[in-house]
């Protein structure tokens, strides 16, 4: 990661969630690599994309804000292993620091991403589980690599088979994951010392680009192909989803650039309410009109006082 996750969305480290989602949006819509064509965007879109995944998520900005950058490699039974692992070496978590007297050793935690000082882990672990005092086995260390899937597997979640350095694992897929997100299996990471507990695999799920939709947070995007005389006078269409094929009401008077909401059709979310699916309007003209079609256009072209350039 190479900034800070609040600095990377804009907002301030007490911004709410709507703040976080706003800020999300606004440059989702500014980098989307379909809509800016600068080289950098596509950088710039995933950095956003990685920073909202982590501050979204209320669980995972705790740890970020109290791990800071290197908060991936912290077991989440992180403070579960430091009690087991301290023995008679004090009462546990107290004041900010490890150890609450009884002569044992002490160990401050940082201000995480933005204080003073942050976390060395490197340092923190050897001093509680290794270093020179002999306090206990070592955990195994958490490992990452990614799954790249598409667009679809991640709508539907499921199950899949990966192989890594030789070994096989079966991943169950959750419906909605989205880019960005990871995928825990809990004690396949490195092997620990001695007795100590593996540590854990994280999948970092990555999103195939989507030659149709488009993903900006759970909302869905797709262009939607009308013909002029739809867009006019209104109609029914098809409209393609990640799950099939749904219909939406083309309102009378529509033009290109209008968007129609699916509620619920976005990506699935398995903590609350599912994104939506948003069909974007483009007003399709024949490429060649037969004689009697062009026929007709002409006599519109007479009869019609509609300036489309006249428009409020």
């Amino acid at each position: 990661m190479a900034r800070d996750y609040y600095e990377a969305l804009g907002v301030p480290r007490s911004a709410d969630t709507d703040e976080i989602q706003q800020a999300y949006r606004k440059l989702a819509r500014k980098y989307h690599p379909d809509v800016n064509k600068d080289p950098t965007a596509e950088d710039k879109f995933k950095e956003a994309n990685e920073a909202y995944q982590v501050l979204s998520d209320p669980d995972t900005r705790k740890r970020y804000d109290r791990f800071g950058p290197d908060f991936r490699r912290v077991p989440e039974d992180y403070d579960e292993r430091v009690r087991a692992s301290a023995g008679g070496y004090g009462g546990g978590f107290g004041g900010g620091g490890y150890g609450g007297g009884g002569g044992g050793r002490r160990v401050h935690f940082g201000r995480g991403v933005g204080g003073e000082g942050g976390v060395d882990f490197e340092d923190l672990f050897g001093q509680m589980f290794g270093g020179g005092g002999g306090y206990g086995p070592i955990p195994g260390a958490d490992q990452e690599a990614e799954l790249e899937l598409t667009l679809e597997e991640a709508y539907r979640g499921g199950k899949r088979t990966l192989r890594l350095d030789g070994r096989q694992y079966d991943v169950d897929i959750p419906a909605g994951v989205l880019d960005g997100q990871r995928i825990r299996l809990a004690g396949q990471g490195g092997r620990g010392n001695g007795d100590a507990p593996p540590g854990d695999l994280y999948l970092v799920v990555r999103i195939k680009p989507h030659p149709r939709f488009r993903v900006q947070g759970r909302d869905i995007y797709v262009d939607l192909p009308v013909s002029p005389w739809e867009a006019v006078l209104g109609s029914t269409v098809v409209v393609p989803t990640p799950g099939g094929e749904a219909k939406v009401k083309v309102v009378p008077g529509s033009s290109t650039g209008r968007k129609l909401r699916l509620r619920g059709e976005g990506m699935p979310n398995p903590r609350g309410a599912n994104g939506n699916l948003y069909a974007e309007i483009k007003v399709m003209v024949p490429p060649k009109p037969t004689a009697r079609e062009r026929e007709l256009f002409e006599q519109l072209a007479a009869e019609s006082n509609f300036d489309p350039r006249k428009q409020p």
